[in-house]
């Protein structure tokens, strides 16, 4: 059924081209239908301008913008801005047909994907059939966008109940939300009895992730080579099948599935970033230079544009004697951005690159900038930082320096076995194995001893020095999941018993944010979010 003419008037359009004729076709074809309020951008940068000061029911969006931001782009920043509400129905438009088009346009998911020429008649009943749906799932993805898991779940069920229409899409959301939800045994669950139905590939590929959260990497393996087999353009699968593999010591299959994957989509600056990193690893050159130009290439403007693929680059212009076109590239790097801990990294890289060229006297200058640098990063969020600078340390000679921010590393990722086999690696190649093994075990010791000092004093009813104890074991370990979570539980139980503080709030929730972003499907993350929203 096609949206009546005054359900159109109440309507807000965006509409997004950048050639003239065809905002002024597409606004005249949603007047003709009861459309008045229509605002039209010209490109990326003038669509984020709109985007910013209203919001809108309905955005046209064409793919190809012109020189800037892409429409997939503007999608993107559009939702890790929120500046679309979950109810903002977002159609792509393009004469493009080419695959590398879309997909990258479908995998970040909106909500129709039409190609040139359109009609009226088919604008108006997809635009019928999305927002029907939109309307249905509007406040599911409200809580998705809260974080609130728990709420969201219920929702699902409470949907599931009576709309047959949208079962499957409801299970599929319920499934990634216990998940995220750290509830593994009840997603599997939901997953097995899709499959029972029929094999499709999320489901599939959900039971991998099942898999992998439990350390069971081959069957993961498995799961997600299965929902290729079903569908081989469904990546998702591509992603978990490399993790897995990487996890069974199986790089070289862990790259030949990314390379597959960006076969099917290049233009994921994400994946082709991650196969440059592997790539790099295995010491396949060749790839990974084409991997980096390429996430460079297509990351450029979009607002997740980060300096992990510039560095990346900058490191095999390194290793293959282009030491001039490495210090270009990281110069670029500063230009583009600007905080401390890219800087430091920075500093790490080229620091490194004389090393590699023997030029020992810049490198122990980078070293001593560096140092200086350490002492401006009051806490690093990328383990990468401080594993970077840390090898350069050691390689210029200031072990004290290099022992110390190792240190940091492993407290702030005790459990990651991966950051500390990384660690260790370093210890080895500086001759300092041995000692390296009692820092590590030492630190990780410390580390525990931190995080559980706070919840102990609970237990004994010292609430008030509870609370002060676990704030200063984040003070200590900022980016350690556990401990930010502790933190939030003490906080949230202070509060229970103490009267609610809205600054304490804040802080609990800061916490939990930053753990999720770190560690995300964490059982205690959804707990205590819905133990703080009782509390406000």
């Amino acid at each position: 059924m096609i949206l009546p003419q005054d359900n159109f008037a109440k309507l807000t359009f965006l509409v997004i081209d950048d050639f003239q004729g065809m905002r002024s076709l597409l606004r005249e074809m949603l007047r003709e239908n009861g459309a008045s309020t229509i605002d039209l951008a010209m490109n990326g940068l003038d669509a984020i301008k709109q985007l910013s000061g209203r919001k809108y029911d309905v955005v046209l969006c064409d793919y190809n913008l012109g020189d800037g931001k892409n429409g997939q782009q503007v999608l993107e920043e559009a939702k890790i801005k929120q500046l679309i509400s979950p109810t903002c129905t977002w159609i792509m438009i393009t004469a493009e047909k080419s695959s590398d088009w879309i997909m990258g346009a479908v995998e970040y998911q909106p909500d129709a994907y039409l190609i040139k020429p359109i009609t009226g008649e088919l604008l108006l009943s997809r635009l019928d059939k999305i927002r029907t749906k939109k309307q249905a799932f509007a406040e599911i993805n409200q809580a998705i966008i809260n974080k609130n898991y728990l709420r969201a779940i219920a929702l699902c069920d409470a949907r599931l109940a009576h709309d047959t229409a949208n079962a499957t899409e409801l299970r599929r959301i319920k499934g990634q939300l216990l998940l995220d939800a750290g509830e593994p045994a009840q997603a599997a669950a939901l997953f097995e009895e899709v499959l029972a139905e029929r094999e499709i590939p999320w489901a599939r590929t959900g039971l991998g992730k099942v898999c992998f959260l439990k350390g069971d990497f081959e069957g993961a393996s498995q799961h997600c080579q299965l929902s290729i087999a079903t569908n081989r353009a469904y990546l998702e699968a591509y992603d978990w099948l490399a993790k897995a593999q990487q996890q069974l010591k199986q790089p070289e299959q862990a790259e030949a599935t990314l390379a597959e994957a960006v076969k099917i989509s290049p233009n994921s600056a994400q994946r082709q970033k991650e196969l440059g990193t592997l790539a790099l690893q295995r010491g396949d050159m060749a790839l990974a230079e084409r991997a980096f130009r390429k996430s460079i290439q297509v990351g450029e403007h979009s607002v997740q544009n980060a300096p992990d693929a510039y560095l990346g680059f900058a490191k095999v212009c390194g290793a293959t004697n282009k030491a001039d076109e490495a210090l270009k590239v990281l110069a670029t790097v500063q230009k583009q951005f600007s905080d401390t801990e890219v800087k430091l990294r920075v500093k790490a890289t080229e620091g490194l690159i004389y090393t590699q060229t023997n030029n020992l006297q810049r490198a122990s200058e980078a070293a001593q900038e560096v140092e200086q640098l350490l002492q401006q990063c009051a806490s690093m969020k990328n383990e990468a930082a401080g594993l970077e600078a840390a090898q350069l340390l050691l390689s210029t000679g200031r072990v004290e320096s290099a022992v110390s921010l190792l240190q940091n590393v492993v407290k702030n990722n005790h459990e990651n076995s991966t950051v500390t086999g990384q660690v260790q690696a370093l210890f080895s190649a500086a001759g300092m194995a041995e000692e390296g093994e009692r820092l590590v075990n030492d630190s990780r010791k410390e580390a525990v001893e931190l995080m559980n000092s706070g919840v102990m004093l609970m237990r004994e009813g010292k609430v008030e020095e509870a609370l002060n104890a676990i704030r200063t074991a984040r003070n200590t370990m900022p980016n350690n999941p556990r401990v930010l979570l502790n933190f939030a539980y003490v906080a949230t139980i202070y509060m229970q018993r103490n009267g609610v503080s809205p600054s304490l709030i804040n802080e609990a929730k800061t916490a939990l944010l930053e753990a999720n972003r770190i560690a995300p499907g964490e059982k205690r993350f959804a707990q205590l979010q819905e133990a703080l929203s009782a509390l406000q």
